[in-house]
């Protein structure tokens, strides 16, 4: 199974692709879409939404995973990130594809077994559970590929009560 992981924002969204069979990972693609601070919004969600959609039409994954927004203090933060978010979400049922939606708490949960865990955890277990030499960068493309995993984990999990 392929599954894209993307942890949205609207100067960076992490993403992260891998392939899942019986509980073993491999890293296909990890990275991060960026727009420019200088650009207007309208445009810097264009720029998300082509730039997934060409990593839909090069990676063909079967399922995506999108990190649900935490909401803290900076409300006009949290709104933009809902914005890139919606694209997110938008781009990818357009692509028929089935998407699973995730806290942060269960995401880390779900990769290091503690859903208080601090990112360093989760990019120390990302990296393991990919065997991956070094710990993904930016630090967005390994909450990308954590959001993959969890995916595996949620869905895998559903699957036990079909």
């Amino acid at each position: 199974m392929r599954i894209i992981g993307l942890d949205p924002g609207t100067a960076t969204t992490g993403y992260g692709i891998i392939e899942a069979n019986q509980g073993e990972f491999t890293a296909v693609a990890f990275g991060a879409i960026t727009t420019r601070a200088d650009d207007p919004m309208p445009q810097r969600l264009q720029t998300i939404q082509r730039e997934l959609q060409r990593l839909i039409d090069t990676y063909q994954p079967d399922t995506a995973a999108v990190e649900e927004v935490f909401f803290g203090r900076n409300v006009t933060t949290a709104i933009t990130v809902g914005q890139a978010r919606g694209v997110l979400l938008l781009t990818l049922v357009n692509a028929g594809l089935p998407i699973g939606e995730y806290s942060p708490p269960k995401i880390k949960d779900a990769v290091t077994g503690y859903g208080k865990a601090d990112k360093n955890q989760v990019q120390l277990m990302v990296r393991n559970l990919l065997n991956l030499e070094e710990t993904p960068r930016p630090d967005d493309a390994a909450d990308g590929l954590a959001v993959a995993i969890t995916h595996y984990h949620y869905q895998r999990f559903e699957s036990l009560y079909e």
